[in-house]
């Protein structure tokens, strides 16, 4: 039993730059962790080092602790903040709001010239659920925590995929029939990667970003969804 494995790095935007090249084939001991990779890396490479108090890591496409223990022939992506902050009076790229949500808005927030590609989702309030008929919906949210989750999903989007500028709105509140409870809106060079990447987005928020739904029927009762 060798106790060395190999593990492939990842590297994104300004670390991609830093290191010269996007991805590197790396042997470390048995037993260590992504923290000590990222320590071999930086002792490497020492320009990375201003990243590691807002880094984020994934292990095989998945967000993970800095203590997970790796494995041979995994996938290790050290992902810098991602194009999530607002900078001087540019709006957020992930919002948790109770104004109505902009489409057009959102496009221009995410769209460069380098894109070929962008790719909206919008999920809208609908009649019914359940085949029962509604009249609307109120959606309740932990907005600290949700706008956290949707930057760190659009780190898992970055590392899945070869996409720009991502942005997640969602609506909180009561909404009525019609109206535009999410927004996906995600930039790339190809279509491929902007749908495949607005479409696991979106699932993503429904499963793990703190949202609730209550559902309002058309005979007055009303139910909270989970």
């Amino acid at each position: 039993m060798t106790d060395i494995i190999t593990v492939t790095i990842r590297l994104f935007a300004s670390h991609r730059d830093m290191v010269g090249q996007s991805e590197l084939s790396w042997t470390l001991p048995v037993g260590n962790t992504v923290a000590q990779l990222w320590a071999a890396l930086v002792a490497a490479y020492p320009a990375l080092q201003p990243s590691t108090a807002s880094l984020m890591y994934a292990v095989n496409h998945e967000l993970c602790h800095p203590t997970t223990v790796l494995a041979d022939h995994d996938e290790v992506a050290f992902l810098p903040p991602v194009s999530g902050g607002n900078a001087g009076d540019e709006p957020p790229f992930f919002c948790v709001t109770t104004d109505p949500l902009d489409q057009a808005a959102l496009v221009r927030l995410v769209q460069t010239p380098h894109d070929g590609a962008i790719v909206t989702f919008a999920g809208v309030v609908r009649d019914h659920a359940e085949e029962r008929p509604t009249i609307g919906l109120t959606y309740e949210a932990y907005t600290t925590m949700a706008e956290s989750m949707m930057a760190q999903l659009a780190a898992e989007a970055h590392a899945r995929w070869s996409v720009g500028k991502i942005a997640m709105y969602h609506r909180t509140g009561r909404l009525t029939i019609g109206e535009t409870a999410v927004l996906v809106v995600v930039a790339a060079v190809h279509r491929q990667a902007a749908f495949a990447a607005a479409a696991y987005l979106m699932d993503r928020i429904k499963e793990v970003v703190p949202i609730w739904k209550q559902e309002h029927w058309a005979d007055g009762q009303a139910t909270w969804q989970h």
